[in-house]
């Protein structure tokens, strides 16, 4: 933002709501360019006005540029929400079979399937048609401590889906089911709500979270030496009782680089392999060091680089973040809800929401944390409206979930976590037999059609 002192006009903002429960207005640039007006006035008050009168004289001139560029953003938009609006959807589920020993590789596989870029070939699919990247929601529900799995899709990409589970997994069954987040109202008042996007701990996508790799799992072991981190999430989910529901979803698409909404040296769209390189860049010239020597042939002192001298951790960390990234990557948004009757509704569980993903956090790489939807109320007894805000923002988060929108309007967000193909295999995979939640249901064996080769 260019806007003098804007970093530091956005932090008293969120300082003044976060410590004294002030609420200014949401938007920095607004009150920053109306506080920097009216102390121009104040001390050139014939300047100003010269301006203002100059800028209405030259409207014709820039105001099209303005009006254009508006109507674009807003085009963009109808067509998109159209052609997102008209496709049909079909929410699958994932029984798990009793006996599964496969580790989280097999989902990276199923996700490799997945990496479809199908929709944005050219200008004419883009910006006249308003089409789309394919994306998908992974998603994990628990029904009063009762744990399933489900796959979001776009219906004709269902066959995609099915046969990328159906070859590393073969003993589940893929089942259209009806969509859960609309057989309770989670209406304000009904219910108790509450939820949270999740987002990287580092501003950095190319640093990785703590994978199954760092576990092990991408060996295979025996079940009593396992340690699945994923085994928390779903043990967490389970714990819930009678009346209360928790949904979690991460909506996947293709990383194309929208999100650093910048070029690369080449020209090109800047992505989170461009990051990498800056960052591994960053790291080896913290790791040369310039010393100095006396050169007997010119009498001089000279002061030169020497080699880049990284420490095992820095090296290490080179290492995973070059690993990651050499990964197919998606966009990635997380998202859970927390839904129960009032009398049931459980202000602990927020507890274990905000620290659901604190097993995959490394101190030195990356982390996933939970984030505020909007829900960020401290409730001061001068914070008048604060209720009807809340039930805002919990219908909002309970639309934005079942419309499974995270990359485009209305519930467009900017927090999206860029993600290899191995940390998403990580947070999300079919479980294994080792992971022995109650609630986690199983079907008693898999089903398969007759040999082709069956006498009659």
């Amino acid at each position: 933002m260019l806007l003098p002192f804007y970093d530091k006009l956005a932090k008293l903002v969120n300082d003044a709501r976060d410590t004294v429960g002030i609420r200014p207005f949401r938007w920095p640039p607004l009150i920053a360019g109306i506080t920097l007006l009216f102390l121009a006035y104040v001390f050139f008050p014939a300047q100003v006005a010269a301006s203002l009168s100059l800028a209405l004289f030259l409207a014709p001139l820039w105001l099209p540029f303005l009006l254009v560029g508006g109507a674009f953003t807003l085009w963009l938009v109808y067509i998109r929400s159209e052609f997102i609006a008209t496709r049909p959807y079909v929410l699958l589920e994932i029984k798990l079979p009793r006996n599964l020993v496969k580790t989280p590789l097999a989902m990276e596989t199923v996700l490799s399937s997945i990496h479809y870029t199908k929709g944005e070939s050219n200008w004419f699919q883009i910006y006249w048609q308003g089409q789309v990247r394919p994306y998908w929601s992974l998603e994990i529900a628990s029904f009063e401590g009762e744990i399933h799995f489900f796959v979001w899709t776009r219906a004709d990409f269902r066959k995609l889906v099915e046969n990328a589970f159906y070859s590393q997994y073969p003993g589940v069954q893929m089942v259209e089911a009806m969509d859960y987040t609309r057989t309770i109202s989670a209406e304000p008042g009904e219910w108790g709500v509450w939820g949270c996007d999740y987002k990287h701990t580092q501003p950095i996508d190319a640093y990785p979270i703590k994978t199954y790799v760092e576990y092990g799992l991408d060996k295979t072991q025996k079940e009593p030496e396992q340690v699945d981190p994923f085994a928390s999430i779903v043990e967490f989910m389970g714990s819930i009782g009678k009346h209360q529901y928790f949904w979690l979803q991460f909506i996947i698409r293709v990383h194309a680089g929208e999100k650093y909404n910048k070029k690369n040296e080449k020209g090109k769209r800047f992505t989170w392999r461009d990051q990498a390189l800056e960052e591994v860049d960053k790291i080896r010239r913290e790791t040369t060091r310039k010393f100095k020597y006396f050169d007997s042939a010119s009498g001089k002192m000279i002061e030169t680089e020497g080699f880049p001298n990284p420490t095992k951790g820095q090296s290490e960390t080179i290492a995973a973040i070059e690993r990651n990234v050499s990964k197919l990557a998606f966009d990635v948004g997380g998202r859970g809800v927390y839904i129960a009757e009032p009398k049931h509704f459980n202000p602990t569980f927020i507890t274990g929401m905000i620290s659901l993903f604190k097993a995959f956090n490394s101190e030195g790489w990356n982390g996933v944390k939970a984030t505020h939807f909007g829900m960020e109320f401290s409730d001061y007894p001068w914070e008048f409206g604060n209720e009807r805000r809340k039930d805002a923002f919990r219908r909002q988060i309970v639309q934005a979930f079942r419309r499974r929108q995270y990359f485009h309007e209305p519930f467009a967000m900017d927090n999206a976590m860029v993600m290899s193909t191995e940390e998403i295999a990580t947070v999300f995979h079919v479980p294994s037999s080792t992971v022995a939640t109650p609630g986690l249901r199983r079907i008693q064996s898999p089903t398969a059609e007759a040999p082709p080769d069956l006498p009659v």
